[in-house]
C-alpha cells in the first residue's frame, strides 16, 4: 500500500505561481510513474502531467505545456508540480497519483493506470 500526501494548494491571483508537493509513503522497493490530475467543479477529472520512475520522461496535457513543470525526488519520495502563469481555468482540486511501472522510462495518460491516488489540494486562481 502506498499513501499520498499533497500540499501546497491555496488562493493566488492570475498570473501567480504555484508548487504542489505529493508526498509518498508506505510499499518501496517498486517502481511508480508519477502523475497530477485535477477535477474543476462540475467537470470530470483531467490529466495534467506525468513523469517517469527515472524522471528523465514527462508528459503534459496541452493546456498547461509550457507553464507547468513536473519532477521528482526518489531519494525524497516525493513529487512536485511547479505552476507558474495561472489563470482562472486552472482552479480545480489537484491530485497526485502513482502508478506501478516495470519501466522506468515510462508513465500513463489515463487515471486507470494509476493504482494510488491522494486526498488532493485545493488550487484557487481569482481573475
Amino acid at each position: 500500500q502506498v499513501q499520498l500526501v499533497e500540499s501546497g494548494g491555496g488562493l493566488v491571483q492570475a498570473g501567480g505561481s504555484l508548487r504542489l508537493s505529493c508526498a509518498a509513503s508506505g510499499r518501496s522497493g517498486s517502481r511508480y510513474a508519477m502523475a497530477w490530475f485535477r477535477q474543476a467543479p462540475g467537470k470530470e477529472r483531467e490529466f495534467v502531467a506525468a513523469i517517469s520512475w527515472s524522471g528523465g520522461s514527462t508528459g503534459f496535457a496541452d493546456s498547461v505545456k509550457g507553464r507547468f513543470t513536473i519532477s521528482r525526488d526518489n531519494a525524497k519520495n516525493t513529487v512536485y508540480l511547479q505552476m507558474n502563469s495561472l489563470n482562472p481555468e486552472d482552479t480545480a482540486v489537484y491530485y497526485c497519483a502513482a502508478g506501478l511501472t516495470y519501466y522506468s522510462s515510462s508513465y500513463y495518460y489515463t487515471g486507470d493506470d494509476y493504482n494510488y491516488w491522494g486526498q488532493g489540494t485545493q488550487v484557487t486562481v481569482s481573475s
